[in-house]
């Protein structure tokens, strides 16, 4: 296994890159954490897609928002790793890859995100703090958090 990582502006994904991205997505949010929700917001076509990939397999990904859409600040979201790679530290790398386009493109490390509950302590862990109380988004709970 060799993986590889991939940042992209979604004119630039090549349409297996964005049928991998959406059956990683749907596998996980979907299917495995059964949250019915609309996964295409029109928000992909503003971000960058970070993704790793096994050979052309997408296995881990996130998308990196600019300022004004999701929020006042840019975003991170859609962070997910397929549950065969898990466990490989693909999670960290994602969001290393991540942070740098946040950095890199829209020229900012404030970044405002939507954190399922059992993840806080990982965001945490890249200087997000909790900035809401606890709700539930596509029947999850979440947490707002930020870091400036």
């Amino acid at each position: 296994m060799e993986i590889t990582t991939a940042i992209k502006s979604f004119d630039k994904l090549s349409l297996e890159e964005l049928y991998g991205i959406i059956h990683l997505r749907e596998k996980v949010f979907v299917v495995e954490q059964n949250a019915a929700y609309q996964d295409t917001d029109y928000k992909d076509q503003k971000s960058w897609h970070v993704m790793l990939k096994d050979k052309e397999k997408v296995v881990a990904y996130a998308r990196v928002i600019p300022q004004g859409i999701s929020y006042t600040e840019a975003s991170i979201g859609r962070v997910v790793s397929d549950g065969a790679y898990r466990k490989l530290g693909l999670g960290r790398k994602i969001m290393e890859e991540s942070l740098k386009v946040l950095n890199e493109k829209f020229k900012t490390s404030a970044c405002r995100i939507s954190a399922q509950t059992y993840l806080v302590p990982f965001y945490k862990s890249y200087g997000f703090k909790v900035c809401s109380t606890e709700y539930l988004e596509d029947g999850l709970p979440h947490y707002e958090m930020i870091k400036e």
